[in-house]
């Protein structure tokens, strides 16, 4: 969560039962390393108490309008002053039509009407509330003003019923505001990239397969997606959750993933081969279950296609990024590989550097050269390469 590291967020929790998720998107905020001072509407407290937030968020909750503790007695103008962001989580129906009508008649909406700064509201009620159409005129009146929206979802509600009109978890919020700060550099582009490892059969049971665990991949998918672009993620077999905002496509095989590929590229600007697809594949795969024997196995291995290398020499292909996984001698093998494939831009590491982890080292590689990336958590690299690819777009840009 680096966009969110020293960032000012007040954080809005008015009168809904939503006011519990508050708790923990607070306490997840400050794990982000934002500064978060919470604002308490009365009837917020109701649900969850100051002192709970006040513990989560290390800073005083203010409640009142009136609250001296502020030197000049001006929470709704000081609080908002430095802050990069007001974010209101859960936004109730009520709060939305006083934020809709410019009501400043307690201190979390006169905030918002003295802010200067970006407002964002997480809207939490009944469904019925939510389908209403008073409801859907203010709430198209706070995003003609301005207002960002995030969600609601759909799912079960506290008054027993199923629909949209629950609040967003906290880790997607969290994940959307990040995303919020985060320059919109591939607004209007289509991005389609691969992540994980492939699986080839030998029976019923067992494959080929390699240790890679898709993080890469998926870190890339998301900053793509904060990034602005419309994102379509052919996946191999991994347990990580989807990244807000990511549409993935699962494939299990090489086959399945180049399958998945070509019907995922009409309309994509970029392709991003991530995925560590297994060279080879089984000539044939066994029926049943292979027993033991005590001999030895042998097992016909045939390649299996270059899913990058094909796209990369289509006639109307998209922009080819590649990754390149080494165990040794890095600039040669991957600027080899980036050559021998005509792609204009590969991304290399050492096995030994990222394979399977939470961090790595990379090295850009592109027509003007070798460009290394500090060593950081994959989170970190992808936003890094994302700003690279974008600059490379922009030199690909027929000039006015």
């Amino acid at each position: 969560m680096i966009m969110l590291k020293g960032r000012r967020i007040v954080v809005g929790v008015t009168g809904g039962v939503a006011a519990y998720k508050a708790a923990e998107l607070v306490r997840l905020l400050g794990k982000a390393g934002a500064d978060v001072h919470v604002v308490l509407s009365e009837g917020g407290a109701r649900f969850v108490t100051a002192v709970t937030f006040q513990a989560l968020s290390g800073n005083t909750v203010w409640t009142d309008l009136w609250d001296a503790r502020m030197p000049n007695n001006m929470a709704h103008i000081d609080l908002g002053r430095d802050a990069d962001a007001i974010l209101v989580a859960p936004a109730t129906a009520d709060f939305i039509a006083r934020l809709a009508q410019g009501r400043a008649d307690d201190l979390i909406s006169t905030l918002c009407l003295a802010r200067d700064v970006p407002l964002i509201v997480a809207p939490a009620m009944n469904r019925q509330m939510w389908e209403s159409p008073p409801t859907r005129r203010n709430l198209a009146q706070v995003r003609e003003d301005g207002v960002e929206v995030f969600g609601p979802a759909a799912g079960d509600q506290a008054c027993g019923e199923v629909g949209m009109g629950r609040m967003l978890e906290p880790e997607e919020i969290v994940e959307r505001l990040e995303g919020f700060f985060v320059p919109r550099v591939l607004a209007g582009r289509k991005v389609v990239l691969t992540a994980g490892p492939t699986f080839e059969a030998i029976d019923p049971v067992r494959g080929i397969t390699n240790i890679s665990s898709g993080k890469m991949g998926y870190a890339l998918a998301r900053a793509c997606a904060q990034a602005g672009a419309e994102v379509v993620l052919v996946s191999g077999p991994v347990s990580l959750p989807v990244p807000a905002g990511v549409r993935r496509v699962t494939a299990g095989s090489a086959l399945g993933m180049r399958e998945q590929v070509f019907a995922a590229l009409p309309g994509a600007d970029v392709f991003i081969g991530v995925a560590a697809v297994a060279d080879y594949r089984p000539l044939e795969v066994a029926e049943h279950k292979i027993k033991k024997s005590g001999e030895t196995l042998e097992i016909a291995l045939t390649p299996n296609p270059d899913i990058l290398a094909e796209v990369a020499a289509r006639q109307d292909a998209p922009f080819c990024v590649g990754f390149a996984a080494e165990s040794r001698d890095l600039d040669a093998y991957a600027e080899g590989k980036r050559r021998r494939k005509g792609l204009p831009m590969l991304v290399g590491n050492l096995v030994s550097d990222g394979m399977g982890g939470d961090e790595n080292t990379v090295v850009l590689y592109d027509d003007a050269g070798r460009h290394p990336l500090p060593r950081a958590p994959k989170a970190e690299l992808a936003h890094g390469i994302v700003s690279h690819l974008a600059r490379l777009l922009d030199g690909c840009r027929p000039q006015a």
